[in-house]
């Protein structure tokens, strides 16, 4: 039996002034379905290498880092907002004639992505979404004493600062996780070499400040849904100490056919589930794809 492993190309794109990195993968077919992947905190297009490599010859897989991440480069005086990373985003899209595409959603992929589908519903051609929020039942204490951080208050800036450092980083990895060997540390040891970047931390405090736009928004995003009613498939880590089980299954109160797999694992659910995550988006995008 032969196993396809797919080719994947790396390349950069001019939006507004930043210089958009991203991977994508070259499948078989000119028409294969497209799924757009917008990666979380505090990690980038990378933690989607490997699920790129399982199903990029059958479907087109991009991933984008946004401004802030990874190897994208941002011109001096670039404001971090999610408005902003939903703005390079979206141009990223239009760049690359993106104009129908299932999009994965995780971690702050959501915000973004919620932006793009809210100005672009004909885009759209599903959800696949893995602990990224839209409702406040998914939101722990821990993530709004975060998410909610008053930037006048005494003691934020040391409480964040500490997201930034390689303990931090390395946490968010590991917690909720019932088996560690399935873990690479390459994963949070990459994570951190970019947040170590000159001005990264800077922009990450911005976006976490920023943050709170995002819960103002929730209701917004549950309309949107209601409205368009997107094919969704979810899966989520449901030990996920920020990002919550019941986070999850609260998109049911909007897609009531939406499907959802609760997985044995916390945040960084493809980090050590990808053997089931991975058929599981073969078949929605097959079944969803028109």
């Amino acid at each position: 039996m032969s196993a396809s492993v797919a080719s994947t190309v790396h390349r950069h794109v001019e939006v507004d002034g930043v210089r958009v990195f991203y991977r994508e993968s070259l499948p078989d077919r000119a028409d294969a379905p497209v799924l757009l992947l917008l990666h979380g905190f505090p990690s980038g297009s990378h933690q989607f290498r490997r699920l790129i490599d399982v199903l990029g010859s059958r479907y087109r897989l991009i991933a984008p880092d946004y401004p802030g991440f990874g190897h994208t480069q941002v011109p001096d005086g670039f404001t971090y907002s999610f408005d902003r990373l939903a703005d390079i985003t979206e141009g990223f899209a239009r760049q690359l004639g993106l104009d129908r595409f299932v999009m994965y959603v995780f971690d702050f992929g959501a915000p973004v992505g919620f932006r793009i589908a809210e100005r672009h519903p004909e885009w759209i051609a599903g959800l696949v979404v893995q602990n990224g929020n839209a409702y406040e039942d998914g939101l722990s204490d821990a993530a709004r004493g975060v998410l909610l951080a008053d930037p006048q208050e005494p003691g934020t800036e040391a409480a964040l600062g500490d997201l930034f450092t390689l303990p931090g980083t390395r946490y968010q990895y590991e917690a909720g996780v019932t088996d560690p060997e399935l873990l690479t540390p390459d994963s949070w040891t990459l994570d951190q070499h970019f947040l170590d970047q000159p001005g990264r931390k800077e922009a990450q405090r911005a976006l976490f400040f920023d943050y709170r736009t995002n819960i103002d928004s929730y209701g917004r995003w549950q309309a949107w849904l209601r409205r368009n009613m997107p094919p969704a498939l979810i899966t989520w880590g449901a030990h996920d100490p920020f990002f919550l089980a019941p986070g999850a299954h609260a998109y049911l109160r909007d897609l009531p056919d939406a499907e959802v797999h609760l997985l044995d694992t916390g945040h960084f659910a493809l980090e050590t589930h990808l053997p089931k995550i991975a058929p599981l988006i073969a078949d929605f995008l097959d079944r969803t794809w028109k």
